[in-house]
């Protein structure tokens, strides 16, 4: 396995047509950084034009998947840029015309889950944990999970896993059909191995027309759905709310949330005179 781009936080692996993506921040729990994003976006779009990868599979290294966004580094940047990252990957992952498969170790937190869910397949282990943890961070759900929360599980169910940021394991996760697949640990990599190994071999222009199908067959939302998630997400980025879990978490703490609305000071002084 090697670097993407001599980029170590994320690693690339090549096997008789199937490509593995893993997410190499294990220190975090594979949180993606601003750093990952750009590279798994440049990674997935490597992927989509290259005929030799005929099924892609995203994981995480040392038994977790995705912690979520990394926000224990506060970036100066407008949001509108920060979640242009996310639709970024939401959109090159949905319109990838090859299989996909997300192995699932370990947590699935957050945009984690939803990537792990923007996948064509997941499989995980009987140990995954899966939680839409937005709302104890004071903000709203992203990465495409408006979009595909309620087509996978219904409006009221999406409504009970994103308001209620339950975190469920992977029984309960395969019951709402959230989840493919639980294997034993020991056996999901030769699970997936075997999985990717025949989604390889298929018809690879019928397979991108019948994905391209299905994703389109009801609607085509998505793009309207996270263009919609990032103005919310610019609006929870001004609360107190935000601010206060960002503190909480880094204190390791339970955060206090009171809706108030809360420009910063520098935002105020560049607009007095």
């Amino acid at each position: 396995m090697t670097a993407l781009n001599a980029d170590p936080v994320l690693l690339s692996e090549d096997r008789d047509g199937v490509r593995t993506l893993t997410l190499n921040r294990p220190h975090r729990k594979n949180a993606i950084n601003p750093e990952l994003w750009i590279a798994l976006r440049d990674a997935l779009d490597a992927a989509g034009h290259d005929r030799g990868v005929r099924a892609l599979v995203i994981t995480g290294a040392a038994g977790s998947f995705c912690s979520g966004a990394d926000i224990s580094v506060p970036e100066d940047i407008h949001p509108r840029h920060k979640l242009q990252r996310l639709t970024d990957v939401a959109l090159a992952l949905h319109e990838l015309p090859i299989p996909t498969v997300a192995k699932v170790a370990g947590v699935a937190v957050g945009a984690g889950w939803n990537l792990a869910l923007g996948c064509d397949l997941v499989v995980a282990t009987p140990e995954s944990t899966f939680c839409q943890i937005f709302s104890k961070r004071g903000l709203s759900i992203d990465l495409g999970g408006s979009w595909l929360l309620p087509k996978l599980v219904g409006l009221q169910q999406a409504k009970r896993l994103t308001l209620l940021a339950e975190t469920i394991d992977a029984a309960q996760a395969r019951a709402l059909n959230l989840v493919t697949w639980v294997v034993p640990a020991d056996q999901i990599d030769s699970f997936v191995d075997d999985l990717t190994d025949r989604l390889a071999a298929g018809p690879p222009v019928a397979l991108a027309a019948s994905k391209a199908l299905l994703n389109e067959g009801a609607d085509r939302t998505l793009r309207d759905a996270l263009a919609n998630e990032a103005r919310a997400q610019t609006g929870n980025f001004a609360t107190a709310d935000a601010q206060a879990a960002y503190a909480a978490f880094a204190q390791r703490r339970e955060p206090s949330f009171t809706g108030r609305w809360a420009l910063s000071k520098s935002s105020d002084s560049e607009h007095s005179e």
